[in-house]
């Protein structure tokens, strides 16, 4: 890692505590409206991805309509909770700040909408280590490149320069594409089998192993 000048972080499941949050909430908008249940982990699964390409995924055939009311209850349900500093996973903050002070810089690339992710970042306690994020709704949805060569592009970075660090299939591929290391993590919604299909740099269960790796 000692050529790495940036590190590119997905947002829920990596950073922040959000996974089951997540899922709950598409569980009660789609159900609500009488749309089929699925089972728990199919909900888990398109996490990650954003929101129109993991309602593809969920239910194939939607139509804008379908979509535009369960976006909405899915809205409803998840911000009635605001993301906090006690819903970062123990110990990122620090990683963040150590980053920081060895002058690489920090990025997010996450599926979140720019609506979720600007709320978040103020209320999380995160927002002053980013430089750069993106979002799902600006540029396209994981697993396509985009969101990565866009933080390249504005850091001036070849993709060998940086590292994306993520807990789902869609990080480690996105990653993959475009020819850039990854890190995989276990503390969020995609296992070490999964996350070794993509051949990741590094696959890490706990904090203290991810600053190993980053040489923290």
């Amino acid at each position: 890692m000692k050529d790495i000048k940036a590190v590119i972080f997905d947002w829920d499941g990596t950073l922040i505590d959000s996974v089951e949050h997540i899922a709950g909430s598409l569980h009660q908008a789609a159900t609500e409206l009488g749309f089929p249940e699925r089972e728990y982990e199919a909900y888990r699964d398109i996490i990650g991805l954003g929101m129109v390409e993991a309602l593809q995924k969920l239910y194939p055939g939607l139509s804008e309509q379908e979509m535009n009311r369960i976006r909405e209850g899915y809205a409803r349900y998840f911000f009635a909770r605001e993301t906090t500093p006690q819903h970062v996973f123990d110990g990122m903050d620090q990683v963040l700040a150590d980053l920081c002070a060895t002058q690489r810089s920090c990025a997010v690339a996450t599926g979140k909408s720019r609506r979720g992710l600007a709320g978040a970042l103020v209320s999380s306690g995160l927002g002053d280590y980013f430089a750069i994020t993106r979002c799902a709704d600006e540029t396209r949805s994981k697993p396509d490149p985009a969101m990565l060569a866009e933080i390249l592009e504005f850091y001036g970075l070849r993709p060998g320069q940086a590292v994306m660090i993520g807990d789902t299939r869609y990080d480690m591929e996105m990653a993959r594409r475009i020819g850039m290391p990854a890190i995989g993590v276990e503390w969020g919604v995609h296992d070490r089998g999964v996350l070794g299909q993509y051949s990741p740099r590094a696959i890490v269960d706990r904090v203290d192993d991810l600053r190993d790796v980053l040489g923290l």
